[in-house]
């Protein structure tokens, strides 16, 4: 088991997003927490990140109690989170966007590496190096969220509506690429508004309604329920 989380409560304000939510990920998975906005899920991922302190419940990642650590430390245990919306460094260009997601890792060969193997899978990255990140179109910045994440080599990688604001033949490159970066080894879990995108690849999912989990299965099963049809598949 990489990730557990048991009994989470978060409040964010005066607001009880999260009302006692548990979950687990094993290691290799695709795991997809999906439900309207205002279910919690963004909560949750900033819980796990360190960003957010839950008011109660655990978060165990390889054994190990984290629900106290900052973000930082977080990162540096091997979990990285591409936000939503992107959250690029204007200003900046692509390449010191990606040296920003390398800022924890001591091994100068290991970022050489790194470096070498994000515009290997982002292409247009590397063609992009120099140019200042905020001209990128929104598929392109979130291909540098994504590279600027993976800069830290992590574990576990935390994906907050990848596909929002983009372009239909931008999906399915980002799912392609998630699908990749799965494969080669980094455990996935994926929010996401678009249902039946996520449920496709994902193995295993959650359903959250008002704070909690109200369903759980395989990918497959979920895309299969009635219930998750009608409420989010336009079934």
């Amino acid at each position: 088991m990489l990730l557990q989380v048991n009994n989470l409560v978060v409040n964010y304000g005066v607001i009880n997003a999260v009302k006692g939510v548990s979950f687990d990920i094993n290691e290799g998975e695709i795991v997809s927490l999906i439900g309207a906005n205002g279910a919690g899920k963004s909560t949750i991922l900033k819980t796990i990140s360190g960003l957010l302190k839950p008011k109660s419940g655990k978060i165990i990642y390889h054994n190990k109690e984290i629900q106290a650590q900052k973000a930082p430390k977080v990162v540096a245990e091997g979990i990285s989170q591409v936000p939503e919306g992107r959250h690029i460094f204007s200003g900046l260009s692509v390449m010191e966007n990606l040296q920003m997601g390398s800022f924890l890792v001591k091994d100068r060969s290991r970022i050489k590496q790194t470096f070498n193997e994000v515009f290997e899978r982002f292409p247009i990255l590397k063609q992009r190096q120099n140019q200042d990140a905020a001209t990128l179109s929104g598929g392109e910045q979130q291909m540098l969220a994504m590279g600027r994440a993976l800069m830290a080599n992590p574990k576990l990688i935390l994906l907050d509506e990848p596909s929002m604001g983009l372009a239909p033949i931008f999906i399915n490159e980002i799912f392609d690429i998630i699908k990749e970066i799965n494969k080669q080894g980094t455990t996935v879990l994926l929010i996401e508004q678009n249902a039946k995108k996520a449920l496709s690849i994902a193995d295993r999912g959650y359903v959250l309604s008002t704070g909690k989990v109200q369903l759980a299965g395989t990918g497959e099963e979920l895309l299969a329920n009635e219930e998750v049809q009608k409420a989010y598949l336009g079934g």
